[in-house]
């Protein structure tokens, strides 16, 4: 851990993303600032090319910041090289996309544990087994993603985020291609998983109900909080 216990895990001061080159350039975010709690979780809304999940990037360092400061555990992201900010997602963040972004070639237990190994955790394939429980898989961690349904391709995506322990974790639209049954399971696998290692949660979200479960929710408008 990297900051005191009473601090803010996630902290913005009028951050910008700005993208293109001198052809044409797009301002995606125009001065975010924003704080998150530990333990909060917080919805991301707003209509579709707003900046949710562009904001969600800068929280997690997947995009960099073109203008104010990124925080996340007392640390300027923005100072951070490339292997720095991934050594840092690795050991601090779980992130889960609409895309499950699994490995074809690799049953679900190597999808979870893989990364686990590349950080040098010892129980490796145990955390992973566990995890796959979690999720209700555990009949199904030898399967490849080719062999499994979208929410379950979903679920081994939430175990491999969870794995590490991370304090934060970041959601975008993760229910986003899933009927509205498979979607509701996520996200009670997805806070269930907030409570049970105590993460702080974002999420990006169009829908008013898993909104509606968040302790706070934000709406984004043309690159602004609304």
């Amino acid at each position: 851990m990297f900051d005191n216990p009473q601090s803010d895990v996630l902290s913005l001061t009028n951050a910008q993303l700005t993208l293109g080159n001198k052809a044409g350039r797009i301002n995606i975010l125009k001065g975010i600032d924003l704080t998150v709690k530990r333990g909060e979780t917080l919805g991301l809304t707003g209509p579709s090319g707003s900046g949710k999940s562009s904001l969600l990037m800068l929280l997690g360092g997947l995009e960099r910041a073109t203008g104010g400061t990124v925080f996340a555990l007392g640390q300027d992201l923005g100072r951070m090289g490339e292997d720095q900010l991934a050594r840092f997602r690795r050991d601090h963040m779980g992130v889960v996309f609409q895309s499950f972004h699994l490995i074809p070639t690799m049953t679900a237990l190597e999808n979870v544990a893989t990364p686990l190994e590349l950080a040098g955790m010892a129980d490796a394939f145990g955390r992973a087994e566990e995890e796959l429980e979690a999720v209700g898989l555990g009949l199904r961690m030898h399967h490849y993603p080719s062999q499994m349904s979208g929410g379950e391709q979903q679920r081994v995506a939430l175990a491999r985020a969870a794995a590490p322990r991370p304090e934060i974790l970041l959601a975008d639209e993760p229910t986003g291609n899933l009927d509205v049954a498979t979607g509701e399971a996520i996200m009670n696998l997805l806070f269930g998983l907030r409570d049970r290692h105590g993460a702080t949660l974002i999420m990006v979200t169009h829908a008013p109900d898993l909104a509606a479960r968040c302790d706070r929710v934000l709406q984004i408008q043309d690159g602004v909080l609304a």
